[in-house]
């Protein structure tokens, strides 16, 4: 039974390799720019790209959330709030995809994990699924699929054709769709943007990274309570465990270049 579970499991990957192959051999050719980064530059095809955006939601970046009533400090996620913004403009002026993650469970709470589990120990210690209340006097709860809490940041809210996923676990991956569509899409590179860093943000690089993508986190665009009062941060952690191992490290304005860039050459074609 167990060898033929993990032949089955075996078939099941070939298969994914297989459809993702065709996909990007299928795919029409966007612009090809290259972005500076750590530890060192990369090209990417804009037409095989996506930007990322991990979690930024009013329960963890707007006062009145979920952090903000448990006394974190979200000073560093908003900071990120204004350059994701800008990088969300430049890549939907070059035709890149745009996913928002956003952490969310059921009402009933039957997808945060078994009573003894850590994610349901650990979340039940912040509060989720407790009642609250949102600036504007609306009821909500924290951490719940549908209600202000879980809403994007305003200044960052998604537009129509943008892909929209609710995720139970801190990876985007997790028993989400997030790996199909990309395949379908055939996007090859991820730019990550979110909160918070060395959690949902590092959670879904690793698993991205795992599946063959291509990641580069951008850091401005990134924010990560844990160890901000620490000399060197978890955020500062994350960035060089990141452009070591998982991926590249850059910035959003040298995104923003590159894909000006690639903008500029589409419209000259």
């Amino acid at each position: 039974m167990g060898r033929q579970r993990r032949a089955d499991v075996s078939a099941f990957g070939y298969r994914k390799l297989l459809e993702r192959k065709k996909a990007l051999t299928a795919a029409s050719s966007g612009r090809r720019t290259t972005v500076e980064a750590m530890p060192e530059p990369i090209t990417i095809d804009t037409a095989r790209t996506a930007v990322i955006v991990v979690d930024m939601q009013n329960d963890f970046g707007s006062k009145g959330g979920m952090f903000d009533r448990a006394g974190v400090d979200i000073s560093m996620v908003q900071k990120a709030i204004d350059p994701t913004r800008r990088v969300l403009l430049a890549a939907r002026g070059a035709g890149i995809k745009i996913v928002y993650l956003k952490m969310g469970f059921r009402p009933d709470l039957s997808d945060l994990g078994d009573n003894d589990s850590p994610s349901r120990v650990r979340h039940l210690h912040f509060g989720v699924g407790q009642p609250s209340r949102a600036p504007d006097g609306q009821e909500g709860r924290f951490l719940i699929r549908d209600t202000w809490n879980t809403d994007i940041v305003a200044e960052l809210r998604p537009l129509a054709d943008d892909v929209v996923l609710y995720k139970h676990r801190f990876s985007g991956f997790y028993q989400t769709e997030l790996d199909d569509i990309l395949c379908r899409l055939a996007i090859k590179n991820l730019i990550f943007t979110g909160c918070t860093t060395s959690i949902c943000v590092d959670s879904t690089i690793r698993d991205a990274m795992f599946r063959d993508y291509r990641c580069v986190l951008l850091a401005d665009c990134a924010g990560e309570p844990i160890g901000s009062d620490l000399a060197r941060s978890n955020h500062d952690a994350t960035l060089l465990v990141i452009q070591t191992l998982f991926g590249w490290v850059s910035r959003s304005y040298k995104f923003i270049e590159a894909v000006d860039t690639a903008s500029v050459g589409r419209t000259q074609r």
